[in-house]
C-alpha cells in the first residue's frame, strides 16, 4: 500500500448522479498492443546492483513496464540508459513526498515544498516517457480536518494542474488509507473539480478491500480511471491479526475477486496498466507475481 510505513462529505445524490455522467468525457491514454500490461514498483525489485541490472531483471520476468518513485536521487541519465538498453517502459512515477509533505498540511512552507515535489515529479515523468504521476491528494487526521484537507489540497494542486497539462502528464489520485475522499462518489466529484481531462483516478484494487467492493468504485469513476494499482487483502487476516496483516496474503489468496473487478473494468473500455504494489523480494518472488497477475489478465 502506498502509505507512510512504506514509503515515505460524501455529496447528495444530485452530486453524485453529475459525477455518474461525467464519467466519459475524459480522454484515456492507453498502451498500444495488448489490452493490459503488467508493471510493478521499482523498490519491488531486491536483486541487481544497478538500475541497469533492476531493469534486465524486470524485463526478463515478463514484465512490461516499471514505476519511479520522484524526486528522486537518480540521474535522469543513467536512467533513460536502462530504459533504452531493455526496452521496459516507465509508465509513471509516483510522487515520493506525497505522505512526508501533504498537500492538506497546515504550514503553508510544508505544502509548497510538495507543490515544489509535484514539479518535479511531472518533470521526471515528461523525461522518463511516463504518462502519469501517482499523487495521494490529502491527509486527514486529528489536527488535519476533512474540510481544510478539501480546500488546502485542491488549492495546491490546482496550482501543478497546468504544468501537467502542458506535459501531458496525468495527474492520477490513488485512494489510499489517508481518511480523505472516503467513496467513489466523493472521488468523482473531487476529480471532476479540477476540470481538467489529465486529472483521474489510479484505482488500489487491494486498499478497497477493508471497506468496500473495489467493482462499485469502477462503476462509478468510469473512465476518470487512468490506471491500476495490484494487491492482495485478506479480511480474515484483518480480523485475526490486524488491519495491516490483511496486505500479507499472495495474489488470488485473499478477498479481491478479480475476475468481477476485470469484468468491470472491461466494461467501461479500460486499457492499460496493471502496476503490482507489494513486498519486494528476488527474481523468484517476483516471477510468482508476474505469474498470478497474468491469471488476473485472463480472467472471463
Amino acid at each position: 500500500m502506498n502509505h507512510p510505513n512504506r514509503r515515505q462529505f460524501l455529496t447528495g445524490m444530485a452530486a453524485g448522479t453529475t459525477c455518474l455522467s461525467a464519467a466519459t468525457a475524459f480522454p484515456l491514454l492507453r498502451p498500444q498492443g495488448p489490452e493490459f500490461k503488467k508493471a510493478l514498483k521499482l523498490y519491488m525489485v531486491g536483486e541487481g546492483n544497478s538500475l541497469l541490472e533492476k531493469f534486465q531483471l524486470v524485463k526478463e520476468l515478463g514484465y512490461d513496464g516499471i514505476e519511479l518513485d520522484s524526486p528522486n536521487g537518480f540521474k535522469t541519465a543513467d536512467v533513460l540508459a536502462a530504459r533504452d538498453a531493455t526496452g521496459l517502459d516507465i509508465h509513471g512515477v509516483v510522487d515520493s513526498v506525497h505522505w512526508s509533505q501533504p498537500f492538506s498540511h497546515p504550514d503553508k512552507k510544508v505544502r509548497a515544498e510538495g507543490v515544489e515535489a509535484g514539479r518535479t515529479a511531472i518533470r521526471d515523468a515528461k523525461a522518463y516517457g511516463a504518462t502519469s504521476v501517482l499523487i495521494v491528494p490529502a491527509v486527514v487526521g486529528k489536527t488535519i480536518s476533512y474540510q481544510d484537507a478539501w480546500n488546502r489540497s485542491k488549492e495546491e494542486i490546482a496550482k501543478l494542474v497546468p504544468e501537467a497539462e502542458a506535459a501531458g502528464i496525468q495527474i492520477a489520485f490513488e485512494n489510499v488509507w489517508n481518511n480523505f475522499l472516503l467513496s467513489p462518489l466523493e472521488m468523482a466529484r473531487y476529480i471532476d473539480s479540477f476540470k481538467s481531462k489529465m486529472v483521474g483516478a489510479y484505482l488500489d484494487v487491494g486498499n478497497l478491500v477493508r471497506y468496500a467492493w473495489p467493482e462499485h468504485w469502477v462503476e462509478v469513476l468510469g473512465s476518470r480511471i487512468f490506471k491500476v494499482d495490484v494487491k492482495e487483502y485478506s479480511r480474515k487476516k484483518q480480523t485475526e491479526e490486524g488491519i495491516w496483516k490483511g496486505f500479507g496474503v499472495d495474489l488470488h489468496k485473499g478477498d479481491c475477486d478479480w475476475p468481477t473487478v476485470v469484468k468491470a473494468l472491461r466494461k467501461i473500455g479500460y486499457r492499460g496498466w496493471f502496476t503490482a504494489e507489494m513486498s519486494g523480494g528476488n527474481k523468484e518472488h517476483l516471477a510468482k507475481i508476474a505469474s498470478d497477475m497474468d491469471q488476473i489478465f485472463a480472467s472471463k
